[in-house]
């Protein structure tokens, strides 16, 4: 091969190495705009969700704080001052049924969203009552999807407890230390209220006290 002919061939050489090398800095580019873009999208659909989810939580918790400041149709109430809290053994003579306060027993009842499926010892519940819980009870009056979806609701709220009680006269009651509900469905608009009102609610003798590490049965 001539010097000529070399000298083409590398120049040719070159010039394919320089596109080649152009066109990889090219693809760099687009991918480097794609990543960001990608990347802006991504972020600013984070953002938007976060203000969706922060908002969304705000409002939850403008509703509740709404509630918990609405008396509730329907509840009757017992003065707190004749409501005594001592410890005691044995049973204890309620003058209501459930129980919404008084003399109890040193235990408590586990209450951290638990489920009963036995009549459970009043003065253990009456404890619990004075740490913040609210306690569904029901009788043979409830259905059984009513049954379910209480238990589905005190499932996931912690302070509350259930459990059977053939000894009241309502269908469901929902009790809280000097506070005490009634009604026959558990779709009732004021379950959720009274929840939302009494869980750890102003009426609490000892706020913050715990609901787990107590009884279980």
């Amino acid at each position: 091969m001539s010097k000529s002919s070399k000298k083409a061939a590398a120049e040719a050489r070159r010039a394919k190495i320089e596109e080649m090398r152009r066109a990889e800095r090219a693809r760099d580019r687009r991918n480097r705009i794609i990543t960001i873009t990608l990347s802006t999208v991504i972020v600013a659909g984070l953002i938007g969700w976060g203000t969706y989810a922060i908002n969304s939580a705000n409002e939850k918790d403008d509703r509740q704080a709404a509630a918990a400041k609405k008396p509730v149709s329907g509840e009757k109430t017992w003065d707190a001052k004749n409501l005594t809290q001592n410890h005691v053994q044995g049973t204890v003579d309620y003058p209501m049924k459930p129980p919404v306060g008084g003399d109890h027993n040193q235990a408590w009842m586990t209450c951290d969203g638990t489920v009963y499926s036995k009549p459970i010892a009043k003065e253990n519940a009456v404890h619990s009552l004075e740490h913040g819980a609210v306690w569904v009870t029901y009788n043979d009056k409830a259905t059984d999807a009513d049954i379910k979806a209480l238990s589905d609701k005190v499932s996931k709220t912690p302070y509350t407890l259930m459990s059977p009680d053939k000894t009241q006269t309502g269908a469901i009651t929902l009790s809280a230390w000097g506070r005490q509900l009634s009604v026959d469905k558990a779709s009732d608009p004021r379950v959720e209220q009274f929840l939302a009102k009494y869980v750890q609610g102003a009426q609490t003798p000892e706020p913050g006290a715990a609901c787990t590490g107590g009884l279980t049965s």
